[in-house]
């Protein structure tokens, strides 16, 4: 079996410096704190609670993600409005994200990433993820890593002032240029403007400040981060002039209106899922919640899932697909992570040895990332996996044993790889040595499953 404790290869790292604790959400201190919100009075569409068992629901979600086939076709832009943004920390989690929806090839995401129609921007929690131009200005608004990098230089001694002139220079500088200048060239035109914060900036994470003059500035849509190759899994960027038209909408419209993405691009999610994702306090999440209509819907599990008026409409007469729906997914996908809940995505029926199975992938489960790449049918996960560009194949670990669809599926994603990314990377730091040992263990343990399924019969 395997070992599924060493550390996840498809963490986004980046990310989790800036992440609210959950168990801070959870605790509203805020006077003003509304009072608790209650659910809609129940319709006569409202899904009686037995109904909307772990199988229906990981199906509903997987239908609202669109793959189950129902966004054959459409453009990148279509794809993140009904899906979600593409969690991006120098991967390939966007590229799959559109190619397991809609089908489309790295060549013509790279082209809407060049033509703006796409575009890789800071937004909820400061967390980068790549998002179409419909959302792009609001989006920036939920961005809170540029407020706690300058707590974090007040501390070492950098007064706001000082970044703010820095801030001028730099567009500057970038109007002068003309064309994108990576941190490096900035730096060295900026010369002694860019200040360095030694050892105790390091500490900090902070060596100098000039990431925080260009963290502010993207926040603010002055200046946009590119790819200097053009290519999203490959972690070089530089920095070009954009001046985006700011949102119009308040602080409270903007976290309304990601609430109603959010419950759309989900179908449905807890209190704390919300929460996780939007770092939301609770009597921000209530509001957020309320001006949306939210319905509140008790499950099988007892749990119960906060949704949008029409999808509970909708979810009442859905039925799971009766065929198998194969996807293989990124460890980052909006499915996995938009609501953190990767061990609700394993199903509970199985032999012994599949129960085995569950229960080690569910305990990581737990820390929101799994080890690998999940292979799923109708929103169950049925196995992992990662690529191997030495050999130029995948290395797969089913839980039961492969069919057909499952197969094919593979092979297709496989030569989708080799044609068009040359490797599959889960995050910037991710490398074919680095992943050796996970490519290893899910070879060992699919070798181990296949003796003990030859044993058994």
């Amino acid at each position: 079996m395997t070992n599924l404790g060493n550390r996840p290869q498809t963490s986004p790292r980046n990310c989790r410096r800036q992440m609210i604790p959950l168990p801070d959400l959870l605790v509203d201190n805020d006077p003003m704190t509304p009072e608790p919100l209650t659910a809609q009075p129940p319709t006569a569409n409202l899904p009686p609670a037995r109904a909307l068992t772990p199988e229906r629901l990981r199906a509903w979600a997987w239908h609202k993600q669109g793959l189950d086939g129902s966004l054959a076709g459409r453009t990148a832009e279509e794809v993140f409005a009904r899906a979600g943004w593409a969690r991006s920390v120098g991967g390939a989690n966007p590229y799959l994200t559109l190619f397991a929806r809609a089908g489309i090839r790295r060549e013509q995401v790279d082209a809407d990433v060049l033509a703006h129609r796409i575009l890789e921007l800071p937004a909820v929690r400061g967390c980068t993820y790549v998002l179409g131009r419909e959302d792009f200005a609001w989006a920036l608004k939920l961005g809170k890593g540029a407020a706690e990098a300058i707590r974090v230089l007040g501390r070492l001694g950098v007064d706001r002032g000082e970044i703010t002139l820095l801030e001028e220079q730099v567009l500057h500088t970038l109007a002068e240029a003309g064309a994108p200048m990576d941190p490096r060239q900035l730096k060295d035109e900026l010369g002694d403007s860019v200040r360095n914060l030694g050892e105790e900036g390091k500490k900090k994470g902070a060596t100098t400040t000039l990431p925080t003059a260009l963290g502010i500035l993207q926040s603010q849509g002055r200046i946009r981060r590119v790819p200097i190759n053009g290519r999203l899994d490959q972690q070089r960027y530089g920095y070009e002039l954009w001046n985006l038209p700011t949102s119009p909408l308040a602080d409270d419209e903007v976290r309304a209106k990601l609430i109603r993405h959010y419950l759309g691009w989900t179908g449905g999610a807890t209190l704390k899922q919300s929460q996780w994702f939007t770092a939301f306090t609770v009597a921000q999440s209530k509001a957020a919640l309320a001006a949306v209509e939210a319905v509140e819907v008790p499950t099988a599990t007892g749990d119960a899932l906060w949704m949008l008026p029409d999808d509970v409409e909708r979810l009442a007469v859905f039925e799971v697909p009766a065929e198998e729906q194969i996807q293989l997914l990124a460890g980052t996908d909006s499915l996995v992570l938009l609501r953190r809940n990767a061990a609700e995505l394993l199903a509970e029926e199985g032999t012994e040895g599949e129960r085995i199975d569950r229960q080690v992938v569910a305990s990581l489960a737990l820390q929101a990332d799994l080890p690998d790449h999940p292979i799923l049918d109708r929103g169950r996960i049925i196995g992992l996996w990662q690529y191997e560009p030495g050999k130029e194949r995948i290395v797969p670990w089913l839980f039961h044993g492969p069919t057909p669809s499952v197969t094919r599926r593979i092979v297709e994603v496989e030569a989708w790889i080799r044609e068009d990314l040359g490797d599959f990377r889960a995050f910037s730091l991710d490398s074919p040595a680095t992943r050796q040992k996970r490519i290893d263990a899910l070879a060992g343990s699919a070798a181990a499953r296949s003796g003990a399924a030859a044993v058994g019969r």
